[in-house]
């Protein structure tokens, strides 16, 4: 849904983006690479289908998932 503005389950492109609040501890899924919760947050962007409520989550910066994959490899 990130990159084709279409839904995978059901065709629709009623596509809506959920994007992260940084001024708020905690919003969205996020992922955190350290236990400094506000220096180790990467975002986890969520795309939704506004028809059948299919649900994509993306990381959308390089830094992030090279400090993912850093972490956690």
């Amino acid at each position: 849904m990130k990159n084709g503005s279409v839904c995978p389950k059901c065709g629709s492109r009623k596509i809506v983006r959920i994007p992260d609040n940084p001024r708020r501890y905690a919003s969205g899924n996020n992922i955190y690479t350290t236990r400094a919760t506000l220096l180790g947050k990467i975002p986890v962007i969520r795309y939704i289908c506004c028809d059948c409520g299919y649900v994509e989550n993306w990381v959308e910066t390089s830094r992030g998932l090279e400090t993912i994959q850093k972490t956690f490899s």
